[in-house]
Order: structure tokens, then C-alpha cells, then sequence
């Protein structure tokens, strides 16, 4: 556990500057299936830097963001500290199996691009303890799609050619319908996908590279080589384009 908490101790800087957000439709629709309402209590589980909190301080809900990583969380209290200043955002030094939070504490439990490094056992008596009654789980990812574009299928065979331990720590690996029927009981759960994009330079797409745990970083002995195949793959997109 202490390997898989530290895990983006090195990679903050590149992940609070590059990781894209999440789109504001993501608030209507918790709204419209009633999951959130106006005065909900939002535990943000692997909160991380924030932008999944920040989403919902946006719409004045208030958040406890429980994150083990200490670089990460720190992070996230610099950039919402004007949240913090209201009472509105609350930081947590806590791991999904033992938020630290109080028993029936909170209405809504969000796991934004954390789901995959948990215990799911753990984390869901942890999840059933916090919550309130009628109280639910929402899981988030920004899906990257991998064979859309002539860019994003070289990027994926990039990542699979560079990324240290990409294929067994891949988030799409706990995307499958046996692990969301095991932790929310068979087909007791709805899904939602929303378009979304990011928009970036080249020193855009090298941060988001490096924001990756599972990509080397500028100490690895292939990291050079790593960086003269990103360009040397987008200028050759680029020119199928």
C-alpha cells in the first residue's frame, strides 16, 4: 500500500498543470437522477491535486478531499485554499479503506480517477460506514479513447512501448461489468459517458505524459529516448493529417 500511496509523489507538479478536469454536465446529471442535492455532504475519495473537488465547490457543495499522498494533497489545499478559507472544502489525511470520517457523515462518495488503486473489498465497508442512509457511490475517469485518431492510436502503442507497468495498472482494467457488479450487487448501478477534450501543445502533451505514474521520468535511463519518440510520433500524425 505505502508503494501505491506514493506513487505520484514525483509527478505532481506535471499532474495539477496537465491532467484535463471534468465537465460541468457531470453536476446536471447527478442532479436530474437525484444523487446530489442542494445541501449534500461530498466525500472525495483519492481526491488527489482537487479537480475533482473543485467540480463541486464550484457548485457550493461541501467536500471532504481524503487523500494518503502527501505532495498530492498539499497541492490540492494550495489551489482550493480559498474553499478551505469558507468551510466549504475540507482536506483529509486518509485512505479510501480508512477515510478517517465520522459513521453516516456524508450523502455522496465520488472516486474520480482513483477506483483502481483500492482495495474494493475494504474500501466498500468503508463506503457503507460513512455513508449516510440512501447515501451513493459515484466512480469518475477521464477515458482517454485509444484508436479514435491516427494521433491516439500512436499514442497508445507509445505508452505501451514506454510505460513501465502501463498494462497492469491501466484504470480500463476495473472498468469491467464483473467489478462494478461485485462492488455495487449485479446491475445496481447506471452509466454515463460525457464528451470531453484537452487541447494541447507539445509541452502540454509532455506533462500529460509525465503526469502518468506508469511513464519514466526524468531520472530513467530511457526518458530521453521517450521524449525524442513523442515528437518524433506527433510530427509523423501530424503529417497523416
Amino acid at each position: 500500500m505505502t508503494v501505491v500511496t506514493n506513487r505520484f509523489s514525483d509527478r505532481v507538479d506535471n499532474y495539477v498543470k496537465y491532467r484535463p478536469h471534468y465537465p460541468a454536465e457531470v453536476i446536471d446529471f447527478l442532479k436530474i437522477e437525484k444523487i446530489i442535492f442542494e445541501n449534500s455532504v461530498i466525500a472525495d475519495i483519492g481526491s488527489g491535486t482537487g479537480i475533482s473537488a473543485e467540480l463541486f465547490l464550484k457548485n457550493n457543495y461541501k467536500v471532504f478531499g481524503v487523500e494518503p499522498n502527501e505532495p498530492m494533497r498539499e497541492a490540492a489545499e494550495r489551489i482550493l485554499q480559498n474553499y478551505s478559507d469558507s468551510k466549504l472544502f475540507v482536506s483529509i489525511n486518509g485512505k479510501a479503506e480508512a477515510t478517517t470520517l465520522e459513521n453516516n457523515s456524508v450523502d455522496v462518495i465520488v472516486c474520480a480517477q482513483a477506483f483502481h488503486w483500492f482495495n474494493n473489498d475494504d474500501f466498500k465497508k468503508e463506503c457503507k460506514r460513512i455513508l449516510k442512509p440512501n447515501g451513493q457511490v459515484v466512480l469518475m475517469w477521464n477515458d482517454r479513447r485509444t484508436d479514435s485518431t491516427d494521433f491516439l492510436k500512436v499514442y497508445e502503442d507509445f505508452l505501451q512501448m514506454f510505460g513501465t507497468d502501463y498494462k497492469e495498472i491501466n484504470h480500463k482494467n476495473t472498468q469491467e461489468t464483473s467489478q462494478f457488479d461485485n462492488f455495487f450487487g449485479k446491475q445496481n448501478y447506471k452509466e454515463k459517458s460525457f464528451y470531453n477534450y484537452q487541447d494541447v501543445d507539445f509541452a502540454g502533451l509532455k506533462g500529460r505524459v509525465l503526469s502518468s505514474s506508469y511513464m519514466p521520468n526524468e531520472e530513467h535511463k530511457d526518458f530521453k529516448f521517450m521524449i525524442y519518440c513523442l515528437k518524433k510520433y506527433l510530427c509523423a500524425t501530424r503529417k497523416m493529417v
